[in-house]
């Protein structure tokens, strides 16, 4: 029998299958990979009018532009500094309040808690990047009332102040997001052995005893699964908030590579520039992923591929 028979066949008798994911097939090869086509631009001197293929070909010459820019080393330090900082943070704070909540035993006062944490995950990044301007505003917020209450009549703008940017960063971040990156945890908590707490138990073993050696090898997995994953999207930082944030007094630690591709590509239409700064990125991301999960893979039993 034919292989193209074969494959009919086989297509018959399964067509509820291939049926179901025909769609999102068609989604990844039209809105994923069908546009990597424009990936090209970072090494063309693009012109709208020639288009893509119309343009000449230039090589690396856009990455040398970037490489060698006095913009370099601050864009890539201010990334870093932003993602490592809220890396360092993030992944205890949600853990912690996963452990805490795993510990709780009283159901109304667990699912409560648990609702005021991860509320703030689906408050939109304008709402929050307002909030924060009116809790820090120098003239009527929050901050700048208790500093007249304490005879401070000048109290600080934070929004303004450069050494500030990247802890009002990190900090509102872990307020939306822990309650949302616990939930990943207490899923992984509900999967160890309950018959491990119980032996526990009986073994007279401390809270802190419990977690050490139970909790926290029980979801060592998936502690290291994200924190691979964290580590790859280091030089991604999130731009909408960050931009939100900017302003020209704090420009010189809130300007990240996002911001940066967002001014040169669209508002200075440089688009082979801004294409090859975002290639750059995304090499950058692929290669620092491929070595922590290498890493992992040497040290533990985890790791994601």
């Amino acid at each position: 029998m034919k292989p193209n028979s074969e494959l009919r066949q086989r297509i018959v008798r399964h067509w509820p299958l291939y049926a179901i994911i025909a769609l999102p097939t068609a989604f990844l090869l039209v809105f994923s990979y069908w546009p990597m086509v424009g990936v090209q631009i970072a090494f063309r001197n693009f012109n709208p009018v020639q288009g893509i293929w119309g343009s000449p070909w230039v090589g690396f010459q856009q990455f040398e532009l970037f490489l060698s820019s006095p913009y370099f080393w601050p864009l890539v330090k201010n990334t870093l500094v932003l993602s490592l900082y809220y890396l360092i943070v993030s992944i205890p704070c949600s853990l912690i309040l996963a452990l805490a909540l795993n510990e709780v035993k009283h159901v109304r006062f667990k699912k409560t808690v648990q609702m005021f944490t991860y509320a703030p995950y689906f408050i939109s990044t304008v709402i929050l990047v307002g909030m924060i301007q009116i809790m820090l505003s120098p003239t009527s917020g929050p901050l700048a009332l208790f500093s007249s209450l304490l005879g401070n009549n000048n109290p600080p703008n934070v929004l303004a102040s450069a050494d500030s940017f990247s802890s009002v960063y990190v900090w509102s971040g872990i307020w939306q997001e822990t309650g949302y990156a616990a939930i990943i945890y207490l899923a992984a908590l509900a999967s160890v052995n309950p018959e491990l707490y119980e032996a526990a138990r009986i073994d007279g073993a401390s809270r802190l005893q419990k977690i050490r050696y139970i909790d926290l090898p029980g979801i060592s997995s998936t502690i290291i699964i994200l924190m691979i994953l964290s580590v790859g999207g280091l030089l991604s930082i999130g731009f909408e908030k960050v931009f939100l944030l900017q302003n020209n007094l704090n420009l010189s630690s809130s300007e990240v590579i996002s911001t940066y591709v967002y001014k040169i590509g669209l508002v200075n239409a440089d688009f082979s520039f801004a294409t090859a700064i975002s290639l750059f990125n995304s090499v950058i991301g692929l290669i620092l992923i491929t070595a922590v999960n290498y890493s992992a893979r040497k040290v533990s039993d985890s790791s994601l591929f």
